[in-house]
């Protein structure tokens, strides 16, 4: 099985059952699989931030920096891979409150929240979530299966 690594900022799509995709370090930071059993598609981002528009140059050169940019984008990929809205399962975690123990920025609640607005208007939903807190989380997608674990605390568990 091949473990094919979705950096901070980026998005992973693949159809090979061998792949697993994994992203480490989810602190306040989304991280977000979309998971198509019909096709046996799965895509993995990594967002750092809410909003692209504090910069507009980093959004066009890294969409999946941005959670307003990046998943549009990785929705798209798997649109055009054959995809199809209906059949996909979309699972999400990490949105922490880390190095900001005072709640100043609120960037996790932030990104969740843009994260719902698009799928609301995309008319999708949650199938299961790990988000908040104050711990960093890994994620891992089999690609053959659909399984997502996410990590936390020394534990693995299914989400």
């Amino acid at each position: 099985m091949a473990s094919i690594i979705v950096d901070i900022s980026d998005l992973k799509v693949s159809s090979n059952p061998e792949d697993t995709l994994v992203t480490y370090s989810l602190g306040s930071c989304l991280g977000a699989t979309f998971y198509d059993p019909v096709q046996q598609i799965g895509g993995m981002i990594h967002c750092m931030l809410p909003l692209s528009k504090i910069d507009t140059a980093k959004a066009e050169k890294n969409p999946a920096m941005f959670v307003d940019t990046g998943i549009p984008k990785l929705l798209k990929t798997m649109f055009d891979l054959g995809c199809r809205k209906k059949d996909i399962i979309v699972r999400v975690a990490g949105t922490a409150r880390v190095l900001d123990h005072k709640g100043l920025f609120k960037i996790g609640e932030r990104n969740y929240t843009v994260f719902r607005r698009i799928l609301w208007k995309n008319e999708m939903m949650i199938a299961a979530e790990d988000v908040g807190g104050n711990i960093s989380r890994t994620l891992r997608l089999e690609i053959a299966s659909g399984r997502l674990t996410v990590k936390s605390g020394g534990i693995e568990r299914e989400l």
